[in-house]
């Protein structure tokens, strides 16, 4: 099977020499997703607004892949200010509500000091 690499257009994938998603046969694995804009290269002040332009992004390497959000299996968030977690549910509960993956919540600094989340996932591509 061979690897088809995903980019969004980012200038961090250049810089920083990743993909923004894998995929490698039915699995898709994709990068630490934060909060900006790719088209703008803008990013949002409100974690809530982040975590809601993260899925938006996950979902469009997804789209590319071949996948959507429903083949999400594992889900990992990252945030530098873990008491900021709760107010991110309802953005998780819309995307995932009814997905349900595996979850991980870490906190850790992220390279951007304006970045509030970032959103890792994996996803198995259903059969046809």
């Amino acid at each position: 099977m061979s690897r088809q690499l995903i980019s969004s257009g980012s200038t961090f994938e250049q810089d920083m020499a990743y993909s923004r998603a894998v995929v490698d046969g039915e699995w898709v694995f994709v990068s630490g997703t934060t909060g900006f804009d790719y088209s703008t290269m803008t990013i949002a002040d409100g974690v809530v607004d982040q975590a809601e332009q993260c899925f938006k992004n996950i979902q469009a390497a997804l789209e590319q892949a071949g996948a959507s959000l429903q083949d999400i299996v594992r889900v990992n968030y990252v945030l530098p200010v873990a008491s900021e977690f709760p107010s991110c549910w309802p953005v998780m509960r819309k995307y995932l509500g009814e997905v349900r993956p595996a979850a991980t919540m870490i906190s850790a600094g992220l390279v951007d000091p304006r970045m509030r989340i970032e959103i890792e996932v994996t996803a198995r591509k259903r059969s046809a």
